[in-house]
Protein backbone atom coordinates (compact mmCIF):
# COMPACT_ATOMS: atom_id res chain seq x y z
CA UNK A 1 0.00 0.00 0.00
CA UNK A 2 1.40 3.66 -1.11
CA UNK A 3 2.26 5.61 1.94
CA UNK A 4 -0.57 8.77 2.38
CA UNK A 5 0.65 12.14 1.98
CA UNK A 6 -0.25 14.53 5.09
CA UNK A 7 0.81 17.42 7.01
CA UNK A 8 2.57 18.34 10.47
CA UNK A 9 2.29 20.75 12.26
CA UNK A 10 5.15 20.70 15.34
CA UNK A 11 6.57 23.61 17.68
CA UNK A 12 9.01 23.36 20.89
CA UNK A 13 10.35 26.75 22.77
CA UNK A 14 13.71 26.96 21.53
CA UNK A 15 16.00 30.49 21.25
CA UNK A 16 14.22 31.68 23.17
CA UNK A 17 11.12 31.87 21.54
CA UNK A 18 8.51 28.98 20.12
CA UNK A 19 9.97 27.47 16.89
CA UNK A 20 7.39 26.15 14.79
CA UNK A 21 7.93 23.61 11.90
CA UNK A 22 4.87 22.75 9.66
CA UNK A 23 5.77 20.30 6.81
CA UNK A 24 3.63 18.61 4.06
CA UNK A 25 3.69 16.76 1.13
CA UNK A 26 5.51 12.91 2.42
CA UNK A 27 3.75 10.06 4.69
CA UNK A 28 3.86 11.08 8.40
CA UNK A 29 6.14 8.78 9.46
CA UNK A 30 8.39 10.69 6.91
CA UNK A 31 7.14 13.80 8.26
CA UNK A 32 7.77 13.19 11.95
CA UNK A 33 11.61 12.49 11.45
CA UNK A 34 12.22 14.88 9.36
CA UNK A 35 10.83 17.49 11.73
CA UNK A 36 12.13 16.23 14.46
CA UNK A 37 15.81 16.79 13.05
CA UNK A 38 15.01 19.97 11.93
CA UNK A 39 13.93 20.70 15.56
CA UNK A 40 18.02 19.16 16.12
CA UNK A 41 19.33 21.75 14.15
CA UNK A 42 17.86 24.39 15.52
CA UNK A 43 19.02 23.54 19.08
CA UNK A 44 22.11 22.42 18.02
CA UNK A 45 22.78 26.70 17.06
CA UNK A 46 20.73 27.22 20.39
CA UNK A 47 23.80 25.34 21.53
CA UNK A 48 26.98 27.27 19.45
CA UNK A 49 25.59 30.72 19.59
CA UNK A 50 23.73 30.96 23.12
CA UNK A 51 24.92 33.90 25.11
CA UNK A 52 23.80 32.47 28.26
CA UNK A 53 25.30 29.05 27.75
CA UNK A 54 28.99 29.27 29.60
CA UNK A 55 30.07 25.99 26.68
CA UNK A 56 28.98 28.08 23.93
CA UNK A 57 31.17 29.39 21.03
CA UNK A 58 29.97 32.55 21.44
CA UNK A 59 30.70 32.20 25.43
CA UNK A 60 34.22 31.15 24.66
CA UNK A 61 34.98 34.30 22.56
CA UNK A 62 33.52 36.36 24.74
CA UNK A 63 35.73 34.66 27.14
CA UNK A 64 38.86 34.22 25.52
CA UNK A 65 39.64 35.62 22.11
CA UNK A 66 40.82 39.01 23.29
CA UNK A 67 43.74 36.99 24.66
CA UNK A 68 44.08 34.28 22.43
CA UNK A 69 42.53 32.96 19.13
CA UNK A 70 39.62 30.65 19.54
CA UNK A 71 38.05 27.46 17.26
CA UNK A 72 34.59 27.66 16.66
CA UNK A 73 32.16 25.25 14.59
CA UNK A 74 31.61 25.59 10.91
CA UNK A 75 28.54 26.98 11.09
CA UNK A 76 29.24 29.85 13.97
CA UNK A 77 32.19 30.80 11.96
CA UNK A 78 29.32 30.94 8.81
CA UNK A 79 26.98 33.89 10.74
CA UNK A 80 30.40 35.91 12.43
CA UNK A 81 31.42 35.86 8.40
CA UNK A 82 27.88 36.97 7.58
CA UNK A 83 27.65 39.49 10.32
CA UNK A 84 30.95 41.27 9.43
CA UNK A 85 30.26 41.39 5.72
CA UNK A 86 26.77 43.35 6.74
CA UNK A 87 28.73 45.89 9.05
CA UNK A 88 30.61 46.89 6.31
CA UNK A 89 28.07 47.05 4.00
CA UNK A 90 26.05 49.52 6.53
CA UNK A 91 28.86 51.58 7.22
CA UNK A 92 28.27 49.84 11.05
CA UNK A 93 25.25 50.66 11.82
CA UNK A 94 24.61 47.03 11.58
CA UNK A 95 26.91 45.68 14.74
CA UNK A 96 26.91 42.29 16.87
CA UNK A 97 29.46 44.29 19.36
CA UNK A 98 28.19 44.61 22.94
CA UNK A 99 30.16 47.23 25.06
CA UNK A 100 30.36 46.27 28.87
CA UNK A 101 27.83 47.66 31.24
CA UNK A 102 27.38 51.23 31.66
CA UNK A 103 29.46 52.26 28.50
CA UNK A 104 28.31 52.57 24.76
CA UNK A 105 29.37 50.80 22.20
CA UNK A 106 31.73 52.06 19.92
CA UNK A 107 30.77 52.59 16.18
CA UNK A 108 32.90 51.15 13.65
CA UNK A 109 33.25 50.23 10.06
CA UNK A 110 35.81 47.98 10.80
CA UNK A 111 35.26 44.90 12.67
CA UNK A 112 36.80 44.08 15.65
CA UNK A 113 36.66 40.45 14.78
CA UNK A 114 39.31 38.57 12.80
CA UNK A 115 38.48 35.55 10.96
CA UNK A 116 41.52 33.10 10.59
CA UNK A 117 41.84 29.98 8.63
CA UNK A 118 40.86 26.73 10.29
CA UNK A 119 37.85 28.56 11.79
CA UNK A 120 40.17 29.99 13.99
CA UNK A 121 38.90 33.75 15.63
CA UNK A 122 40.25 36.37 17.66
CA UNK A 123 39.01 39.47 19.12
CA UNK A 124 41.41 43.21 18.23
CA UNK A 125 40.57 44.75 20.74
CA UNK A 126 39.78 44.11 25.07
CA UNK A 127 36.67 44.56 26.75
CA UNK A 128 35.34 43.78 23.35
CA UNK A 129 32.28 41.09 23.40
CA UNK A 130 29.55 39.59 20.77
CA UNK A 131 25.71 38.33 20.98
CA UNK A 132 24.79 37.15 17.63
CA UNK A 133 21.23 37.38 18.58
CA UNK A 134 18.59 37.63 15.96
CA UNK A 135 21.12 37.08 13.43
CA UNK A 136 22.21 33.66 14.51
CA UNK A 137 18.09 32.72 15.22
CA UNK A 138 17.57 33.58 11.23
CA UNK A 139 20.45 31.37 10.60
CA UNK A 140 18.57 28.82 12.77
CA UNK A 141 15.49 28.81 10.67
CA UNK A 142 17.13 28.51 7.49
CA UNK A 143 18.84 25.56 8.76
CA UNK A 144 16.01 23.86 9.77
CA UNK A 145 14.31 24.89 6.33
CA UNK A 146 17.24 23.00 4.35
CA UNK A 147 17.16 20.00 6.96
CA UNK A 148 13.97 19.48 5.79
CA UNK A 149 14.30 20.09 2.01
CA UNK A 150 16.83 17.44 2.52
CA UNK A 151 14.51 14.89 3.99
CA UNK A 152 12.67 15.39 0.30
CA UNK A 153 9.66 17.39 2.30
CA UNK A 154 7.98 19.50 -0.87
CA UNK A 155 6.62 22.10 1.10
CA UNK A 156 7.24 23.47 4.61
CA UNK A 157 7.25 26.30 6.62
CA UNK A 158 9.76 27.37 9.60
CA UNK A 159 8.84 30.21 12.15
CA UNK A 160 10.37 31.69 15.14
CA UNK A 161 8.71 34.15 16.53
CA UNK A 162 8.26 36.17 13.39
CA UNK A 163 11.71 34.73 11.53
CA UNK A 164 9.72 32.96 9.04
CA UNK A 165 11.55 30.78 6.09
CA UNK A 166 9.16 29.52 3.59
CA UNK A 167 9.71 26.95 0.45
CA UNK A 168 7.48 24.97 -1.97
CA UNK A 169 5.36 25.31 -4.93
CA UNK A 170 2.81 26.92 -2.90
CA UNK A 171 2.47 30.29 -1.13
CA UNK A 172 2.17 30.56 2.58
CA UNK A 173 0.48 33.52 4.09
CA UNK A 174 2.01 35.30 6.69
CA UNK A 175 0.35 38.15 9.26
CA UNK A 176 2.51 41.02 10.41
CA UNK A 177 1.24 42.10 13.77
CA UNK A 178 0.84 45.63 14.04
CA UNK A 179 3.79 47.22 15.86
CA UNK A 180 1.17 49.32 18.32
CA UNK A 181 -1.06 47.05 18.81
CA UNK A 182 0.37 43.25 18.65
CA UNK A 183 -3.04 42.09 19.10
CA UNK A 184 -4.04 43.49 16.03
CA UNK A 185 -2.78 42.66 12.59
CA UNK A 186 -1.46 45.22 10.27
CA UNK A 187 -1.01 43.09 7.09
CA UNK A 188 -0.71 39.81 5.15
CA UNK A 189 2.16 38.99 3.04
CA UNK A 190 2.40 35.94 0.47
CA UNK A 191 5.59 34.42 0.42
CA UNK A 192 7.05 31.32 -1.85
CA UNK A 193 10.77 30.45 -1.76
CA UNK A 194 11.98 32.91 0.66
CA UNK A 195 12.21 34.31 3.95
CA UNK A 196 11.29 37.40 6.37
CA UNK A 197 11.60 38.53 9.73
CA UNK A 198 10.18 41.83 11.69
CA UNK A 199 11.30 43.67 15.19
CA UNK A 200 9.42 46.43 16.62
CA UNK A 201 9.15 47.01 20.52
CA UNK A 202 8.96 44.69 23.20
CA UNK A 203 6.24 43.07 24.48
CA UNK A 204 6.09 42.06 28.66
CA UNK A 205 3.57 39.43 28.32
CA UNK A 206 3.61 38.44 32.42
CA UNK A 207 3.55 42.55 33.30
CA UNK A 208 1.59 44.16 30.93
CA UNK A 209 0.28 44.25 27.09
CA UNK A 210 1.83 47.63 26.06
CA UNK A 211 4.59 47.90 23.67
CA UNK A 212 8.03 48.68 25.31
CA UNK A 213 11.33 50.31 23.51
CA UNK A 214 12.58 48.15 21.08
CA UNK A 215 15.87 46.28 21.95
CA UNK A 216 17.54 47.63 18.69
CA UNK A 217 20.16 50.06 20.22
CA UNK A 218 21.57 52.90 17.55
CA UNK A 219 25.29 52.72 17.90
CA UNK A 220 25.42 56.59 16.92
CA UNK A 221 23.28 57.84 19.50
CA UNK A 222 23.63 54.62 21.83
CA UNK A 223 19.57 54.78 22.65
CA UNK A 224 16.80 52.70 21.61
CA UNK A 225 15.35 52.64 17.82
CA UNK A 226 12.70 55.76 17.71
CA UNK A 227 11.93 56.92 14.27
CA UNK A 228 10.37 53.27 12.97
CA UNK A 229 8.35 50.89 15.40
CA UNK A 230 8.73 48.03 13.81
CA UNK A 231 9.87 47.03 10.14
CA UNK A 232 9.58 43.65 8.22
CA UNK A 233 12.14 42.53 5.43
CA UNK A 234 11.54 39.74 2.89
CA UNK A 235 14.63 38.51 1.46
CA UNK A 236 15.91 35.66 0.48
CA UNK A 237 17.74 33.64 3.77
CA UNK A 238 16.34 34.38 6.76
CA UNK A 239 19.55 35.37 8.30
CA UNK A 240 19.94 38.57 6.50
CA UNK A 241 15.90 39.53 6.48
CA UNK A 242 16.76 39.40 10.09
CA UNK A 243 19.73 41.28 9.94
CA UNK A 244 18.43 43.83 7.34
CA UNK A 245 15.55 44.46 10.05
CA UNK A 246 17.41 46.49 12.65
CA UNK A 247 19.12 48.41 9.74
CA UNK A 248 15.69 49.37 8.57
CA UNK A 249 14.33 50.42 12.33
CA UNK A 250 17.41 52.45 12.69
CA UNK A 251 17.67 54.25 8.99
CA UNK A 252 14.37 54.12 7.55
CA UNK A 253 14.15 54.99 3.92
CA UNK A 254 17.77 56.08 3.90
CA UNK A 255 18.89 52.18 3.58
CA UNK A 256 16.70 51.47 0.01
CA UNK A 257 20.14 50.85 -2.10
CA UNK A 258 21.19 48.44 0.85
CA UNK A 259 18.09 46.94 0.23
CA UNK A 260 18.25 46.75 -3.39
CA UNK A 261 21.94 45.69 -3.17
CA UNK A 262 20.54 42.49 -0.90
CA UNK A 263 17.93 41.94 -3.52
CA UNK A 264 15.63 42.55 -0.62
CA UNK A 265 11.98 44.05 0.41
CA UNK A 266 10.61 45.90 3.11
CA UNK A 267 7.51 47.47 4.85
CA UNK A 268 8.20 49.98 7.92
CA UNK A 269 5.48 52.04 10.08
CA UNK A 270 6.81 55.36 11.04
CA UNK A 271 6.43 57.19 13.95
CA UNK A 272 3.82 59.49 12.76
CA UNK A 273 1.77 56.27 11.86
CA UNK A 274 2.57 56.11 8.69
CA UNK A 275 3.09 52.87 6.37
CA UNK A 276 5.87 52.69 4.27
CA UNK A 277 6.75 49.64 1.82
CA UNK A 278 9.23 49.30 -0.95
CA UNK A 279 7.90 49.37 -4.50
CA UNK A 280 8.64 46.11 -5.22
CA UNK A 281 6.73 44.77 -2.37
CA UNK A 282 3.00 46.74 -3.22
CA UNK A 283 1.20 43.88 -4.74
CA UNK A 284 1.98 41.27 -2.26
CA UNK A 285 0.73 43.39 0.85
CA UNK A 286 -2.68 42.82 1.92
CA UNK A 287 -3.53 45.80 4.29
CA UNK A 288 -5.43 44.50 7.52
CA UNK A 289 -9.05 45.92 7.09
Amino acid sequence: MRPAFTSARRARALLGTFVEIEARGISRRGLDAAIEEAFHVVAEVQRLMSPCDPASDVSRLNREAAARTVTVHPWTHEVLAAALELQVATDGLFDIGVAPPGRPVPRSTRPAIELMDRRRVRFLRRDFSIDLGGIAKGFAVDRAALTLHARDVPQGVVNAGGDVAVFGVDESTIAIRHPRHPGSILCRLELRNEALASSSGRIDLFESSAVMAPAIIDPRTGTPARAVLGATVRASTCMVADALTKVVMLGGERVAALLAHYGASALFLANDGELRITRDWWGRVRLAA
